[in-house]
């Protein structure tokens, strides 16, 4: 087949299935140096795509559903729909683009696609990022790469400086960490007497903490800051997104369910602490933060007990708080250890 000049890529979910996506972008490139690439997304993703070097281009969702679409002034070649939505993937048909990949378990890719690539998600053993990567085949992509050798191709490059406001907020004698409490409904949850807890553990004389969550979920958390007291720096929705990044970045490392925050401070390098259920297709195995820092709690066993009730999960509010506790203490040890050197 002959390789397109520019593509799209079609990601229009969450924070960190986009995150997950991203090397899709840099394989790209290190096969077609030449290539231009153009990210669908939503709005409130595009701080995330913006910041990846491997992505020429990001389109809203809404653009390409309406207006003209070009990738850097020329006409889209190909488009390869990773998160698979029946709209787009008529518009891209409507648009008469020349390559449309998507997989043989949607039936409308059979009407709307001209490249199919039979896939399978949900009872693979492969991770999210993995999978993404298979859609790559139809253009003679069959390296299997590895989960230490795809947490190296995220291209979180372009950051925003970081507003001194917020960079006051930074002790550089302490390990900066932020605990992200909530997922917005995307994720099972550990729960705030969990993380109340474990603030409670933390030697308030080597951490200087963060938490962190929308502006909507400040009330909730509530019962968080009352427990918490002056141990803790509220930043609820203090910032916009790609402040955020550039503040997570700023951080030593964050502990969080499975949601973006946790993926974009894995991407960064930073200590990424994920705490996850058993359970699958939400279990670690599929959606584990990637990079070199990153680390999961997850109990060892298998369990489907609150496949059906997503509010609860008694397998993740199982996971101690000693057990993080004790894993951010060698982490911060290292760390300042470094720093006194």
């Amino acid at each position: 087949m002959q390789i397109p000049e520019n593509i799209l890529i079609s990601r229009t979910d969450s924070i960190g299935d986009v995150v997950l996506t991203l090397p899709v972008a840099a394989i790209l490139k290190k096969h077609f140096p030449k290539i231009k690439i153009g990210f669908i997304g939503k709005a409130y993703t595009k701080p995330v795509i913006n910041a990846c070097k491997f992505v020429d281009e990001f389109i809203d969702i809404h653009d390409f559903m309406y207006k003209k679409i070009t990738i850097c002034n020329e006409k889209p070649q190909a488009i390869l729909h990773v998160f698979p939505v029946t709209n787009i993937a008529r518009r891209a048909k409507q648009l008469r683009i020349p390559i449309r990949i998507g997989t043989t378990n949607r039936l409308y890719h059979w009407t709307t696609c001209n490249k199919l690539i039979k896939l399978g998600r949900k009872n693979s053993d492969l991770h999210e990022a993995q999978l993404n990567i298979k859609l790559l085949e139809v253009f003679g992509i069959n390296d299997d790469y590895s989960l230490q050798e795809i947490a190296q191709l995220f291209g979180l490059k372009k950051l925003h400086d970081l507003e001194q406001g917020l960079c006051a907020l930074i002790n550089k004698d302490k390990y900066n960490l932020i605990l992200h409490p909530h997922s917005q409904g995307s994720a099972r949850e550990w729960g705030l007497k969990n993380f109340a807890a474990l603030i409670q553990l933390l030697d308030k004389s080597r951490f200087n903490i963060f938490i962190s969550g929308t502006k909507k979920e400040r009330e909730q958390m509530q019962p968080l800051f009352d427990a918490a007291g002056e141990f803790v720096t509220d930043i609820t929705g203090m910032m916009n997104l790609d402040q955020f990044i550039s503040f997570i970045n700023a951080c030593d490392g964050i502990v969080s369910n499975s949601t973006g925050p946790l993926h974009i401070a894995a991407a960064l390098n930073k200590d990424a602490l994920g705490i996850y259920p058993p359970m699958r297709p939400i279990h670690p195995g599929r959606w584990a933060p990637l990079g070199a820092r990153a680390q999961v709690f997850v109990l060892d066993k298998d369990c489907m007990d609150c496949k059906n009730n997503k509010m609860s999960c008694h397998c993740i509010t199982e996971i101690q708080p000693l057990q993080i506790k004790n894993a951010l203490d060698k982490i911060a040890a290292t760390q300042l250890t470094k720093a006194e050197v």
